[in-house]
């Protein structure tokens, strides 16, 4: 035990009044001194070629797109999380293959606009995903590889599994597994409620994002997290605004720590989170997950069987290897999929280590013969 913890348990003294006053520089999550520059946002036109809306009905879903040759790589964003934090991974997947990319905003998500976008059963998203694939493509779509994240990976399991798609032919999930996403639906409520309501501006959102561990790569929360706030005054979605900040000027942001505190204090001074109050302000989630509640055991109940019995190739990605339930450590000993486990990565998988997951896809696609390498192809070799 440190004498930091034997200080705070001895004493019962709140951990905020241990530390000192934030400094303008300060420490980041992996150790790294953070700058105000660190929070300045990117421009989603770094990552993709094209940012469109795909008319279906009366919704209209807003896509990024890049790439016009090789499979389509369908990518589904995690809840409260938007077609942009799939930036980074792109762009690394697109140096190494030859393939296209499509990142949608799903209902209730994003720059996406539907008319009832709190509808966000497994089965509606699914649907849309088969829909925005058909007005997109009314003929015949290109081979199909749907990758998803969490929430995403759920609806990219469903999606396959009924046939929504007649092209599938891989189905990549990362870090969502029946058993722990139901055994975490219990606490889900309690951890939403923790996050600020509001941000003064989108650097303090960037800021609370790395600071919370909710991103750990820098680069990825610049450009992914202006996708998940809003506006809420006008109802524009922060990546679709107009730069606030003169060019050569940067906003210190204000929200600088976590605002969840650990029941345990962690001896890892990089891990002591420190609760804060942060301000109101002009910027609001884009979603209240909280109000999807009634949606949450119908994305994840029964996943590990209509995943294993799904046709297409797939791979699995997780954080933990403990998030591993009994039927998919069973189906993987009997060679029913691919999976890896990353290290030092947080749920955020695709966000943390960007380079790395698309290593492990561009494997899992040339392995296949779904496409033909790039230059930039690399042999993904595990570590031991």
């Amino acid at each position: 035990m440190s004498s930091l913890r034997k200080e705070v348990l001895a004493s019962k003294v709140h951990p905020s009044k241990l530390l000192p006053p934030i400094p303008r520089r300060t420490q980041g999550p992996r150790g790294r001194m953070r700058q105000a520059e660190d929070f300045v946002p990117i421009s989603w036109d770094k990552y993709f070629t094209d940012c469109r809306k795909v008319e279906v009905e009366e919704n209209s879903f807003n896509v990024y797109t890049l790439g016009d040759s090789g499979p389509l790589l369908v990518l589904l964003h995690g809840g409260g999380y938007s077609g942009l934090t799939w930036s980074l991974f792109a762009k690394e997947i697109y140096s190494m293959v030859d393939c296209q990319i499509l990142a949608i905003d799903l209902r209730g998500h994003g720059s996406t606009t539907t008319t009832n976008d709190d509808d966000l059963s497994e089965v509606t998203l699914a649907k849309d995903v088969g829909d925005v694939i058909t007005a997109l493509y009314p003929e015949t779509p290109p081979p199909i590889i749907l990758m998803g994240h969490s929430m995403g990976g759920a609806i990219a399991i469903h999606t396959t599994y009924n046939h929504l798609i007649d092209t599938v032919i891989g189905l990549i999930v990362i870090d969502v597994v029946e058993g722990t996403a139901v055994d975490a639906l219990a606490s889900m409520q309690s951890f939403l409620r923790s996050r600020p309501t509001s941000f003064k501006s989108i650097q303090d959102a960037i800021s609370w994002s790395l600071f919370n561990g909710q991103v750990k790569n820098v680069e990825s929360a610049q450009v992914s997290v202006p996708g998940q706030i809003k506006n809420a005054e006008t109802g524009v979605l922060a990546a679709c605004e107009e730069p606030s900040t003169p060019p050569g000027s940067v906003d210190e942001p204000d929200v600088m720590r976590p605002a969840i505190v650990p029941e345990t204090i962690q001896e890892d001074e990089a891990e002591f989170k420190v609760p804060v109050k942060a301000p109101g302000g002009k910027y609001t989630w884009r979603i209240d997950l909280c109000k999807t509640e009634k949606y949450w055991r119908g994305w994840f109940q029964g996943l590990s069987n209509i995943f294993l019995s799904s046709r297409a190739q797939k791979l699995l990605l997780l954080a933990n290897i403990d998030r591993l339930d009994k039927n998919l450590t069973v189906g993987q000993m009997q060679g029913k999929f691919a999976m890896h486990v990353l290290t030092k990565v947080g749920h955020a998988v695709h966000e943390d280590e960007p380079g790395q997951v698309a290593e492990i896809v561009a494997n899992f696609i040339v392995r296949n013969k779904f496409s033909q390498p790039k230059e930039n192809f690399r042999v993904f070799l595990p570590a031991c």
